[in-house]
């Protein structure tokens, strides 16, 4: 079974600089893409960065040239560094992935369980 595992996000003050991995798990013939998801209180999720198979990166408009979004193929794992943070900022922060289980399935999207990052001083 895939599972995706969150792990990086806490306390940090404004200015500050957070890095979030994602770890996954399990059987997992191909990834098509992953990415991060944010989520204030209040708000709906929002897509923070996505990079593809390929490498191709996009970012919101809010975290262009402050976050970077990374990742290890080895490993299948994914990494978002943060700099530079605000208190606009603050979120729960999703893992996402576009996998593909099996030569016999189709891309589906998994989740992660999420990290709260808190920025405040």
């Amino acid at each position: 079974q895939v599972q995706l595992v969150e792990s990086g996000g806490g306390l940090v003050q404004p200015g500050g600089s957070l890095r979030l991995s994602c770890a996954t798990s399990g059987s997992i013939f191909r990834i098509n893409a992953m990415g991060w998801y944010r989520q204030a209180p209040g708000k709906q999720r929002e897509l923070v960065a996505r990079i593809t198979s390929g490498g191709s990166t996009n970012y919101a408009d809010s975290v262009k040239g402050r976050f970077t979004i990374s990742r290890e193929n080895a490993e299948n794992t994914v990494y978002l560094q943060m700099n530079s943070l605000k208190p606009e900022d603050t979120a729960v922060y999703y893992c996402n992935g576009d996998l593909v289980p099996t030569p016999w399935d189709y891309g589906r999207d998994y989740w992660g369980k999420g990290t709260l990052v808190t920025v405040s001083s």
